[in-house]
């Protein structure tokens, strides 16, 4: 006669972690870290999950709010500045723009998801906000305040998808460097412009031109009125 066969009660397994919002963008950062933005996708992270890939649409409806909730997690340890900069009012902008800027440069994949979302997590409002707080610190006029954080932040993420797309692209250096050779070589009597520039085109660190960028973009947010609101014609 054989062994009875000891059942094994279902109570013994361990039992899986409840789905959730927070978990599931979690899993999908440490993904994202370890192996790059284009392996994160519903099915894979369903699977890290131990669950369907319906099961996590309750809780993220696409990989846009995904992606935007991931930028909403790395911008938690974004350092915001506090209240009464004061005269300090730029370079904390300016520092403000290069942390975020810099970021981005390490995830570049998604740095390009996120020109073309509009992230609504908490953390991401709060960096709008300290954003929105130094310029009014500033005396910024109201209208060119609320359509320049738009400005800045096109320009500190399109910055972190060019620089980290440049990386991964291969021959990218090799184009970069026969570009400026071409620049270099340029006759003077067909482009004259471009001669009297060449040796101030490549000039400067990444860092310099970054903080040169947001400063002058400061500057003309500062002094540039917002048109008057154009008026429909009948």
């Amino acid at each position: 006669m054989s062994p009875r066969r000891v059942p094994v009660s279902r109570r013994d397994r361990p039992a899986k972690p409840p789905l959730s919002r927070a978990g599931a963008v979690g899993v999908a950062l440490r993904i994202m870290r370890e192996e790059g933005l284009e392996k994160l996708t519903m099915r894979r992270l369903a699977s890290e999950l131990d669950t369907g890939p319906a099961s996590l649409y309750v809780y993220v409806q696409n990989m846009a709010e995904l992606h935007g909730a991931i930028l909403d997690e790395l911008l938690a340890d974004l350092r915001l500045p506090t209240a009464g900069a004061g005269e300090r009012w730029r370079a904390e902008l300016i520092a403000l723009m290069r942390e975020y800027t810099g970021m981005l440069f390490g995830y570049p994949s998604l740095a390009r998801s996120v020109l073309t979302l509009r992230p609504s997590g908490p953390h991401y409002l709060r960096f709008v906000e300290a954003v929105l707080g130094l310029l009014r610190e500033g005396g910024v006029p109201v209208g060119q305040a609320a359509w320049g954080v738009d400005l800045l932040l096109q320009h500190g993420t399109a910055a972190a998808a060019e620089h980290g797309t440049r990386r991964e692209i291969v021959g990218a250096e090799e184009e970069v460097r026969m570009f400026e050779l071409a620049l270099r070589e340029a006759s003077e009597a067909e482009h004259p412009n471009i001669a009297w520039t060449r040796d101030d085109l490549f000039a400067g660190t990444g860092p310099q031109r970054l903080t040169w960028a947001f400063a002058a973009l400061i500057a003309g947010i500062e002094s540039v009125a917002r048109p008057a609101p154009e008026i429909a014609e009948d």
